[in-house]
């Protein structure tokens, strides 16, 4: 009676937002993409609707060129459809860990008016779902003065923290629409391919994984079908797991903190995986805060944790959420996971990417551009691996960092990296 009582229509849902107030969007999958395009809608007749997300996927409608004024997007992890306005002044980036974002709602640090989210249909027990995306959304609602859904049969219902009554819910909109999907499989390229094999051979059996977003996390599972009792404590993952829970390789049998479970805070895929996670008790979507808490990463045995870049310096500095300063995507879960994996018994921290950008330029740099951020410091940097193979800087000092990462470089830049460390730090 609740949930029927409660649905409106879109537009009657999103004419209670004013010029001036701060609303939260749901990110990732779970983006609630009829909100946002009845929103849009109404975009000339309001002013400076401060927007607070993390990714979001699907077109973005609130970013109309005719109403530069009317959607201001403060971002705590820039994604490709809202790039081009924090870079242009119609919006600004946040840097937080994803540990730490709840904080953020639950100390009234980023007061929210509305959140804008996207469930599963209400259980006989009148319990929706914030199905593949909890991580921040959860705190989010709890903290958000008022709350629109978007209702889909479409959401897989979820385990975990994401379970919220339709008491907690002030208005709700049904639709019935699939999912963004993504297929990173697709994505992948010869150099991902070694890359992932060059990981795999770091994993031992009984391993605790987490993986960033990309093709290479992907790649990485292909090459772990004859590995052993591993098990998944991440922040994301994507279709990459399903063969392996299938088959018998992710088990999650030597997990200290919940153990037989894999434990995620949200999931991007396909729609094969969306129906996979649908009801299944062997995954658990958690809050960011407790998920990403090095000391509960730490608490886990073997943690390979596997996370990319956009440059890194010859003396370890990783550079991971901007080109210069030009805001690319964010800090995220990079940082929480390899201080994790840091205090992890037997952990491992990688950073793995390609040795060149799409354009052929190196990624490994005697100094990042100006203006680019550090997101994870020399000093918590272990592995870093690219398609030419795998250096540990741990211990090294920064000469012997130097030349050690320019060992796996591309070929084609390696004199020039060889003459700047020279001049740098002198003869290896």
């Amino acid at each position: 009676m609740d949930y029927q009582h409660k649905l409106i229509t879109a537009e009657e849902a999103v004419s209670t937002i004013k010029s001036g107030q701060r609303v939260f969007v749901q990110g990732s999958a779970a983006t609630p993409l009829h909100l946002t395009r009845a929103l849009g809608r109404r975009a000339a007749s309001l002013k400076k609707v401060e927007i607070i997300s993390l990714t979001t996927l699907g077109d973005m409608q609130l970013l109309q060129p005719e109403y530069p004024d009317s959607f201001y997007f403060n971002s705590l992890f820039v994604s490709e459809n809202t790039r081009e306005a924090v870079n242009d002044n119609r919006g600004d980036y946040i840097p937080v860990f994803l540990s730490e974002i709840p904080r953020l709602f639950h100390q009234n640090i980023l007061p929210l008016d509305v959140a804008l989210v996207h469930v599963s249909l209400p259980d006989k027990h009148g319990y929706c779902s914030l199905g593949i995306s909890v991580d921040i959304s959860r705190a989010a609602v709890k903290n958000a003065r008022y709350v629109i859904a978007q209702v889909n049969p479409q959401m897989p219902r979820t385990h975990g923290d994401g379970l919220m009554h339709v008491r907690e819910i002030h208005a709700m909109v049904a639709v019935d629409e699939a999912l963004p999907e993504i297929h990173y499989d697709a994505q992948q390229t010869e150099a991902d391919l070694q890359i992932g094999y060059h990981c795999a051979s770091l994993i031992e059996d009984g391993s605790t994984l987490q993986m960033g977003i990309g093709s290479i996390p992907d790649a990485v599972m292909k090459e772990l079908g004859s590995h052993k009792d591993l098990g998944i404590h991440t922040e994301m993952f994507s279709d990459g797991i399903l063969d392996l829970m299938k088959t018998g390789v992710i088990t999650n049998r030597y997990k200290k903190k919940h153990r037989r479970r894999v434990v995620s805070t949200f999931a991007i895929g396909s729609r094969k995986l969306y129906d996979f996670i649908d009801d299944n008790p062997e995954f658990s979507f958690l809050e960011s805060d407790y998920v990403n808490d090095a000391m509960v990463i730490g608490g886990n045995p073997k943690v390979v944790a596997i996370n990319s870049a956009i440059e890194i310096d010859i003396t370890g500095q990783v550079c991971a959420d901007s080109i210069g300063t030009y805001q690319y995507s964010g800090v995220g879960g990079q940082m929480d996971f390899i201080r994790g994996a840091n205090l992890s018994e037997g952990g491992k921290p990688i950073i793995a990417i390609n040795s060149t950008t799409h354009k052929g330029e190196s990624k490994i740099v005697p100094f990042l551009k100006p203006g680019a951020s550090v997101v994870t410091t020399r000093a918590h940097v272990h592995y870093i691996v690219t398609e030419f193979g795998i250096v540990n800087l741990f211990g090294k000092n920064l000469k012997q960092r130097a030349y050690a990462l320019i060992e796996i470089a591309h070929p084609d830049h390696r004199e020039s990296l060889l003459k700047e460390a020279f001049l740098r730090f002198g003869p290896a």
